[in-house]
């Protein structure tokens, strides 16, 4: 069998599996795999396959006030963290690999380092968090100062900044705004680090306190993200400001929001009202 068999397969999928179309795609790089890697054989370009529609979704989002029953249920280090996705706008991975030269106090802004797609980006730093915030970090110094006594203290370094500079591991500037609270081997290296906490212990306390809220929506983490951005549009900045906070490449993936707001900048009135 060859391109024919394999495209007729994958319109298969689409036409009569009707399969979403992440899972074609895994039949396509499966196939692709096989071919390419197991047969040893070019499969060459597939043509005239009908592909499963990746439906658009409109994102989950909270009112002012359900974000701040959410709030409400959060304690400690994950209501801190949580203030960062709904306040900066950060990712869920992007907060936990904040780090402490990321954050700006003088300036009120967290810069994004190596965001989706590579890139850097510079956001807002919520001023009540900042108190808070300069509190947890004055507690994870003094932890970093205990690790470097007993000799550890060491954090991993991106790319081959740890051939470069010697000594940031061990730093202050360089370990994490949220680090774990044990000490493990880097499976990379074998050296015992302390590594960032797992997102897993955020994601939990977000589904804990929307459950415990009352809120009869499937809210996660990131619905805190698209929260950001809608309440920043139903405040009144443009379109362009968010997109650069948010750090989307297009203005028509920020232009999602617009269909979640209360007020609509279409204006458009229902004739019930």
């Amino acid at each position: 069998m060859g391109a024919a068999e394999v495209g007729e397969f994958l319109t298969h999928l689409a036409r009569d599996g009707h399969v979403a179309a992440s899972t074609q795609n895994q039949a396509l790089s499966a196939l692709l795999f096989l071919y390419k890697q197991v047969l040893k054989e070019e499969i060459g370009w597939l043509e005239d396959v009908e592909r499963a529609k990746k439906p658009a979704r409109l994102p989950v989002v909270l009112t002012p006030d359900e974000v701040h029953k959410v709030f409400a249920h959060l304690h400690g280090t994950p209501r801190l963290m949580a203030g960062l996705l709904y306040g900066s706008g950060l990712r869920l991975m992007e907060c936990v690999r904040l780090r402490v030269k990321d954050v700006d106090f003088g300036y009120a802004r967290i810069t994004v380092r190596d965001g989706k797609g590579g890139k850097d980006r510079v956001t807002m730093l919520p001023v009540n968090l900042v108190s808070a915030l300069e509190r947890h970090l004055a507690k994870v110094k003094m932890q970093h100062e205990e690790d470097l006594a007993e000799g550890f203290g060491e954090v991993y370094l991106p790319d081959a900044l740890e051939r470069k500079y010697r000594s940031a591991a061990r730093s202050w500037v360089w370990q994490f705004v949220f680090p774990s609270s044990r000490i493990a081997a880097d499976p990379r290296s074998g050296v015992l680090r302390r590594h960032h906490v797992d997102e897993n212990v955020l994601q939990v306390a977000v589904k804990r306190a929307v459950g415990e809220s009352g809120i009869n929506k499937p809210a996660s983490c990131h619905t805190l993200r698209h929260s950001f951005a809608t309440h920043l549009l139903e405040n009144g900045y443009d379109i362009r400001t968010v997109q650069e906070l948010l750090g989307h490449k297009d203005v028509s993936t920020t232009m999602i929001y617009t269909h979640v707001l209360n007020q609509p900048g279409i204006g458009v009135r229902s004739p019930l009202d």
